[in-house]
């Protein structure tokens, strides 16, 4: 049963069921956890929202003249359903950025033979892509930010195929994070494997123009998602969700998107779904005409998108969760006056994830990287700000969070 409670009511032993307010309001990853912690309950009681959901069938009750009790016809106030339960267990993500850089290789010559076949006018097999769809998937079990990070860096030669490879792991870890279960969540990562099939009939000459497209080109461009739900009908193995995604992962909520200008609930989840990851990627990646945003960046600016009715607001708030405010690789502003990288989120807190510090803005002067735990009590710093990359042109700055072996794998060191 849930009751909401005010937030100074709540007590250790309880069940934390939702945080009532917006989910950038406070700094949890997520909210369905007992409260074991005082320090914990601490934060929960100071982060500035009034008042919580507990469910007392999973923890410690409260005295009901201070409860409200849930409507029995009122569904669950979360907006986002519990992760699903993972199917491998979690790895560090040290461990998985070198299980990954592998995996990466791997995808980036299946996907490109994946093109090279459709271009030269052979029959697409589904089937044949599930084996790197399970091993994708298994990694995002494992540790999601490892993957998905990875996929972030592409050059400009292989932009299409990598691009491919990362709204895959993107949805496979969207997927989780909405509650899908494990074949949904595959399903929806072949779908994001696929998803852009329709560029392998698209002019090379226009597909990798190193430069703004003109309208004409544009026009060209835009029949890709139609240019691909066909290849994939005329091959085996292709569900009507993969086929959806391909379409429709352009179009958007208020009608302006392509090639159906779809709008409202003619849209389902899963196309909602791809057009999130796929910007995403697209605006974080490094493209033949412009250097990609930083990732902090990116997820500030598709918030205020968001707004603008581009992105279904509930699968927004909820591929912010499964990456992070601050994702893997953002550069960031402490309050120490040090800069940072972030190098792993936090399960419970979207605003405490571990770091590296590197730089300090006083002395103007790199110092010793130090890996920091903003989650940890101990910890005396904290992020106050977004910082880009463009500004302060860094260098080295992936091989702070992925390591150098790491990227020499993916031949990017």
């Amino acid at each position: 049963m849930l009751k909401k409670i005010p937030v100074e009511d709540l007590r250790l032993g309880m069940h934390l069921h939702e945080l009532c307010g917006s989910w950038l309001d406070h700094p949890f990853w997520k909210t369905r956890f007992v409260l074991a912690d005082a320090a914990e309950l601490k934060k929960v009681q100071t982060c500035g929202v009034k008042e919580a959901w507990i469910d007392v069938s999973k923890g410690r009750d409260v005295d009901a003249p201070r409860a409200e009790a849930a409507p029995a016809t009122d569904p669950a106030p979360a907006a986002v359903a519990p992760v699903a339960a993972a199917p491998t267990a979690r790895q560090s993500i040290d461990d998985e950025l070198q299980r990954a850089a592998g995996l990466v290789n791997a995808a980036r010559s299946a996907v490109s033979s994946l093109f090279s076949e459709a271009r030269m006018g052979k029959a697409l097999d589904a089937e044949k892509c599930r084996p790197l769809v399970d091993e994708i998937a298994s990694s995002v079990w494992r540790n999601p930010g490892a993957i998905v990070s990875l996929a972030r860096l592409k050059t400009h030669d292989d932009y299409t195929y990598m691009h491919s490879m990362a709204v895959c792991a993107l949805m496979v870890s969207l997927a989780r994070q909405l509650g899908m279960d494990e074949a949904q969540a595959r399903e929806a990562g072949i779908a994001g494997l696929l998803h852009d099939m329709g560029k392998a009939m698209m002019p090379l000459a226009v597909l990798n123009k190193p430069g703004k497209l003109t309208d004409a080109e544009f026009d060209v461009m835009k029949t890709h998602p139609q240019r691909g739900f066909d290849l994939l009908q005329e091959g085996r193995g292709v569900g009507p969700l993969v086929l959806d995604v391909c379409l429709h992962h352009h179009e958007r909520p208020d009608g302006k998107g392509y090639p159906d200008g779809l709008a409202g609930d003619a849209l389902s989840r899963v196309a909602r779904m791809g057009a999130v990851c796929d910007v995403y990627d697209a605006i974080t990646s490094n493209r033949p005409y412009k250097n990609g945003w930083d990732p902090a960046e990116s997820i500030a600016q598709m918030a205020s998108w968001v707004q603008n009715q581009q992105f279904d607001g509930q699968i927004f708030q909820a591929f912010v969760k499964s990456l992070g405010i601050y994702p893997i690789g953002s550069l960031v502003r402490m309050r120490s006056g040090r800069l940072a990288v972030v190098v792993e989120q936090n399960e419970r807190s979207l605003t405490a994830p571990r770091v590296k510090v590197f730089f300090s803005t006083r002395s103007n002067m790199p110092i010793r990287p130090e890996l920091i735990d903003l989650s940890s009590s101990l910890c005396q710093d904290a992020i106050a700000g977004r910082e880009s990359n463009r500004h302060w042109h860094f260098p080295h700055l992936d091989e702070l969070w992925a390591g150098a072996e790491t990227l020499r794998k993916i031949g990017r060191g």
